[in-house]
């Protein structure tokens, strides 16, 4: 039974979510009810068929029918997913996500949920966020799609985050909203997370983070490099825009990366043509093109010598993992 003035919080489990991502989502609302003293938000868990949602790690929760979400009198529902929400097709639950919100009920995303959100016509004129890995993907499946690089992103009536402890941030700012930010820092200290980080902090560290890179001239070049990848430059352009010469960039990535530039550059595209490969269903010579290979026979060798495989093989091995 919900208790008057409280909130009640739905949570709509897909196949392959993380259980990380779930919890750091409610545990922030279970620590805020045990703080105060009272139920301020109550939280209920679906699926399309109800039972026992596993996660990944096979803990989980149990579940109502999802259809029964629009009898339960909801304020605010998620999407939880993980794997490869791009390729997750399931009439039921975008029947019933859209009628949850035609109904009024608020909408979020949790890591890969955003992107059913948005492949259900639900995010049209909304500013969200995915987990990085799906972003590109959702450019381009709609390249008007208003997505932002970000930890989490609440629009009015949409609420989306990365996934992960992004979670625990965005319910951080939601807590803020309805109790206050004094009352947010306690329940996230709680958790010994002093900071709640804001929403426009980036997903992903800098290249220097990523790369374990340690020199500022390399990660300026790494940078230019992981936003130049449908366009590559040349050793030339990257050393002048570095503010380096071209022997020295060179000497450079040969002592502090142990690979050559361009080689690491070619590494970083056929790592990107990779992950379109798993994540979109984007023809194979559209990937090469966005990855920065002029012809199909090209990307095909690159990428057979970097991954032992053809790209067609690479994609059909990962469909029939997420059968």
């Amino acid at each position: 039974m919900q208790v008057e003035g409280s909130m009640s919080v739905g949570f709509v489990l897909t196949d392959g979510y993380a259980l990380m991502s779930l919890a750091a989502a409610v545990e922030p609302l279970r620590a805020a009810n045990h703080l105060a003293g009272k139920t301020l938000y109550h939280c209920r868990f679906y699926s399309v068929s109800g039972g026992f949602g596993a996660s990944t790690s096979g803990g989980g929760f149990d579940t109502a029918p999802l259809a029964q979400a629009t009898s339960d009198v909801l304020d605010l529902a998620f999407v939880v997913a993980g794997g490869n929400p791009m390729l997750y097709e399931d009439a039921t639950l975008v029947r019933e996500l859209r009628r949850l919100g035609q109904r009024g009920v608020k909408l979020g995303g949790i890591s890969g949920g955003s992107a059913i959100l948005a492949k259900a016509g639900l995010m049209a004129g909304r500013r969200f966020t995915v987990h990085w890995t799906h972003i590109d993907p959702l450019i381009e499946y709609a390249a008007d799609l208003l997505i932002e690089r970000a930890l989490y992103v609440i629009d009015r009536d949409r609420y989306t985050c990365a996934g992960g402890v992004a979670a625990m941030d965005m319910m951080g700012a939601l807590i803020a909203r309805e109790h206050g930010s004094a009352f947010a820092r306690e329940v996230s200290e709680w958790f010994i997370h002093p900071r709640l980080r804001t929403a426009d902090e980036p997903q992903l560290g800098g290249a220097g983070q990523r790369f374990d890179i340690h020199h500022p001239v390399l990660e300026s070049a790494v940078e230019l490099m992981t936003t130049h990848l449908a366009d590559p430059l040349s050793p030339e352009q990257l050393a002048q825009l570095c503010g380096s010469s071209t022997r020295q960039l060179q000497r450079l990535f040969s002592t502090h990366v142990g690979r050559s530039m361009m080689v690491f550059y070619r590494d970083l595209r056929l790592a990107k043509a990779d992950e379109l490969l798993r994540q979109t269903s984007l023809p194979i010579v559209d990937i090469g093109m966005l990855t920065g290979f002029s012809t199909a026979a090209h990307f095909a060798r690159c990428f057979s010598l970097k991954y032992a495989m053809p790209p067609s093989e690479k994609r059909r091995m990962a469909r029939q993992r997420n059968a």
